[in-house]
């Protein structure tokens, strides 16, 4: 199974949009067809996240709603635990832990609308690829 991160961006983008790339790569999550995996500061990202109300003011579901969302997310999840940090140097400083989760999880993805800034990193991680929900679909297909 496809061990993959799946960025904050990309869950929110699912919430929000009533189709797309994003709301499919969560769907692929909740039923076990990819493995997604949660470290404690992807973790802590997600939940400040969803905190903020006042991002969610066009979001079709309430606030409970979203919580037992992300929860279903966490059910099916591996929790990976990073013991070495990689310090790969991502123009934000911030997007560092997604990195290093998907190396110390051996995920072979993470899936962000954030590309660009994911590609500038100092350090490389040729195994990871960086795509975006659409481009993630896709090379699933063909691989």
């Amino acid at each position: 199974m496809v061990r993959v991160v799946i960025d904050t961006n990309v869950f929110v983008s699912a919430l929000l949009s009533a189709d797309g790339g994003a709301r499919a790569v969560l769907r692929l999550a909740l039923k076990g067809d990819v493995q997604p995996v949660f470290g404690n500061a992807l973790f802590a990202e997600y939940e400040g996240l969803l905190a903020r109300g006042q991002m969610w003011g066009q979001c079709p579901l309430h606030e409970g709603e979203r919580a037992t969302l992300f929860e279903a997310l966490l059910s099916v999840s591996d929790w990976v635990r990073i013991h070495f940090l990689w310090r790969p140097n991502l123009p934000d400083e911030a997007d560092n832990h997604v990195l290093e989760l998907a190396v110390a999880a051996g995920a072979e993805a993470i899936i962000t609308a954030n590309v660009r800034d994911f590609g500038r990193a100092e350090l490389l991680f040729p195994s990871v690829r960086i795509l975006t929900p659409g481009d993630f679909l896709k090379w699933r297909q063909t691989s």
